[in-house]
């Protein structure tokens, strides 16, 4: 770090006198905390051949929280001084009333150690990250004549935490993050198409500079850009479907994953609720939700309650057998808190959330799985999607898919949408794949307003009966 470290205790708050006031809000609550942060984002853009976007925000603040049952009371401010933190003591008290809670357990307070404690732009002079977009987007140009237009952004930010428990233990975090994406948009006769490729995760920028990483980004934008230059009009219908590992994790994470968060099913608002001890899945199919990977994009050393990350089995062989879960509605539903207690910033208040979702890799060749769809799709890359969580329907849109007959990888298809609902998604599951293969660190997940980075994967998977929507006559 090339500042000194976030230390609200020494040069904002006396700890002692923070602790009491939090005390007092909390008093007669089942929970709360007192969370504070320092943050720091810097993004640059290179498009059409020159820098059109430079970007730099800091922010500080708190958020206190009380609660009491499914009641939250929750006064968050940029302003760390005790005159600010007696008045969000006030507002947030408002929720317990009387009282009458059962304090919880307090969390271990002990985080992990999954990523270093750096801001991840410090080392790096502006001027020579700027020097590199200029050298990615006329390596891009120089690569195919038919690149008319290039984007490269970089982004590096760092999120500084510490929580603060009414029973006086206190666990902080520094959380960097790194990313850099190029997209291109290619010309043929008067068709243009594009395609993009990037990754990171919470780890310096130096390794993303490295021309190994770029060049290999270019290649694979560039790639995707002129297979879709040759791509027809998908087909329609129902059919079977080739998902490709990695990113096409998406499709779990949105039409499965938000079904097995604690607070929907609490409220039996998911698809999957009361279903645990039942077969949701077909056999071989395990979910986990793992906040534990280092250096991953969604893996945290301690979640925004103070409870460590874990390795969580959501599905085993087709069996549902937990929900992810932050302190208050673990507690609701009587179980244990599973580290997923998740918050965009010191302005929101946590919920469950996931961080690194996936489905483990099986024992079929992916050649074979191929080689085994008589009439369907191969779709190894996805764009925007959305799900209901009360019926678990999806409708997901396909960056890079191919028709696939008697086996056989044809020609790539455009304009294709999976259609299915998650739970029949997986009771249809008929391969899986040995591949099995995390995202490149690109994935970010919506809920209620707030924003958090996650990582999503997946073998090579053979779906049944999805329908599959297209123009092709």
């Amino acid at each position: 770090m090339s500042r000194p470290p976030f230390d609200p205790f020494s040069a904002d708050l006396d700890r002692d006198h923070a602790l009491q006031i939090l005390k007092g809000a909390v008093d007669g609550a089942d929970d709360g905390e007192l969370f504070l942060e320092r943050s720091q984002h810097e993004q640059l853009v290179f498009d059409d051949g020159r820098l059109r976007n430079s970007s730099f925000m800091a922010g500080r603040g708190f958020g206190l929280r009380a609660v009491l049952g499914e009641v939250t009371g929750y006064a968050h401010s940029t302003e760390i001084s005790e005159p600010a933190l007696r008045r969000a003591a006030e507002t947030a008290r408002l929720a317990v009333g009387q009282g009458g809670g059962t304090a919880a357990l307090a969390p271990s307070m002990q985080p992990v150690a999954l990523y270093p404690a750096i801001d991840p732009a410090s080392d790096i002079p502006t001027a020579r990250r700027i020097a590199l977009l200029r050298e990615i987007d006329a390596y891009a140009r120089a690569l195919d004549p038919r690149v008319v237009q290039v984007t490269v952004s970089m982004g590096s930010s760092v999120q500084e935490i510490a929580i603060l428990r009414p029973e006086g233990g206190l666990a902080t975090d520094i959380r960097p993050m790194a990313r850099l994406n190029v997209a291109v948009i290619m010309e043929n006769n008067d068709r243009r198409e594009s395609g993009s490729s990037g990754g990171g995760g919470r780890h310096a920028l130096e390794p993303l500079m490295a021309p190994g990483h770029w060049q290999a980004l270019v290649h694979e934008a560039v790639r995707i850009a002129e297979v879709n230059l040759r791509s027809v009009p998908a087909p329609a219908g129902v059919m079977d479907v080739v998902l490709g590992p990695g990113w096409p994790g998406i499709l779990l994470h949105e039409a499965v994953g938000h079904g097995l968060e604690g607070d929907f099913n609490r409220k039996k608002a998911s698809a999957f609720a009361g279903l645990l001890g039942h077969r949701v899945a077909a056999p071989g199919v395990t979910v986990i939700d793992d906040g534990t990977i280092a250096g991953r994009r969604g893996s945290i050393n301690i979640d925004d309650e103070g409870t460590p990350p874990a390795r969580n089995v959501l599905i085993d062989d087709g069996i549902l057998t937990g929900y992810m879960q932050d302190r208050q509605n673990a507690r609701l539903m009587g179980v244990a808190p599973t580290g997923n207690g998740r918050r965009e910033s010191f302005a929101h208040v946590p919920m469950p959330r996931m961080t690194n979702t996936y489905m483990p890799g099986g024992d079929a060749d992916p050649a074979a799985i191929l080689a085994d769809l008589r009439d369907g799709i191969y779709a190894v890359g996805f764009g925007g999607g959305q799900v209901d969580i009360t019926n678990g329907k999806f409708v997901f849109s396909c960056t890079e898919a191919y028709r696939v007959r008697d086996g056989v990888v044809g020609e790539p298809i455009r304009g294709a949408t999976l259609i299915g609902d998650g739970a029949t998604a997986l009771q249809q599951v008929r391969a899986i794949g040995n591949d099995m293969a995390l995202d490149p660190g690109i994935g970010n997940c919506g809920k209620q307003g707030q924003w958090v980075p996650v990582g999503v994967g997946q073998p090579t998977l053979m779906i049944g009966g999805l329908t599959v929507g297209g123009s092709a006559a």
